[in-house]
């Protein structure tokens, strides 16, 4: 076997299109995690079971499920029911869903890791409940999870190869895509193992920075 520095150029085309819709995917599916994952956990909250039993029986399904399952059936049984997305769509929603049912657990032992002081400052400052949580409990939350957080988008990253199973030409998409056609698999499959660990590698460094900035 000998490596072919041909096949590597006319992959690189097809590399920069796939490494730009799973840098979409990451991103996208980051915020949707954040975001959703907050909401959960402070729906988990509140008191009343009529809240909390619903949303902790619809993350503990979600998380125990496998990804590849969900996606399947975002894409292939949500149109039976008139529920139609696009197959990126479809994995932005779908892995940010999974991921906020991992963030929501992240958030919960931020929360309950601020001290009980904070609390008790805030209602002898007769601070309304919204502001409570987001001038006093939240930024101090969200200061303690950022590096659990951060190991979630890492782990994202290395899931998007999942949304392939749904027709999305993400990195490793492209490459499959690219071998079937050239019966060359080495050179794209390698390139893009690399790629993987660089932009792994670059989002960690940029996540160590922000936790750097968070923290002074």
């Amino acid at each position: 076997m000998t490596w072919d520095w041909t096949a590597v150029s006319d992959f690189l085309p097809h590399l920069w299109d796939g490494l730009l819709v799973t840098l979409e995917i990451l991103v996208l599916g980051s915020v949707i995690s954040f975001a959703l994952g907050l909401v959960w956990a402070l729906l988990m909250r509140v008191p009343s079971r009529w809240v909390t039993w619903p949303v902790g029986v619809v993350t503990e399904f979600v998380r125990n499920t496998p990804l590849l399952v969900q996606l399947f059936f975002l894409f292939y049984v949500l149109p039976e029911w008139g529920v139609t997305f696009s197959a990126l769509t479809t994995g932005v929603v779908g892995i940010g869903l999974h991921y906020s049912t991992y963030t929501m657990q992240v958030y919960r032992a931020g929360i309950e890791a601020v001290p009980a002081g904070q609390w008790e400052a805030a209602t002898a400052l007769n601070l309304p409940l919204r502001r409570t949580w987001t001038a006093v409990i939240l930024p101090q939350a969200v200061r303690r999870v950022v590096p659990a957080l951060g190991n979630y988008v890492i782990s994202m990253l290395k899931d998007t190869p999942l949304l392939m199973a749904i027709t999305v030409l993400e990195m490793l998409g492209e490459a499959r895509l690219f071998s079937q056609q050239n019966f060359q698999f080495t050179e794209p499959l390698t390139v893009i193992g690399v790629a993987f660990v660089i932009v792994s590698y670059l989002a960690s460094l940029a996540l160590r920075a922000l936790e750097r900035r968070l923290v002074h």
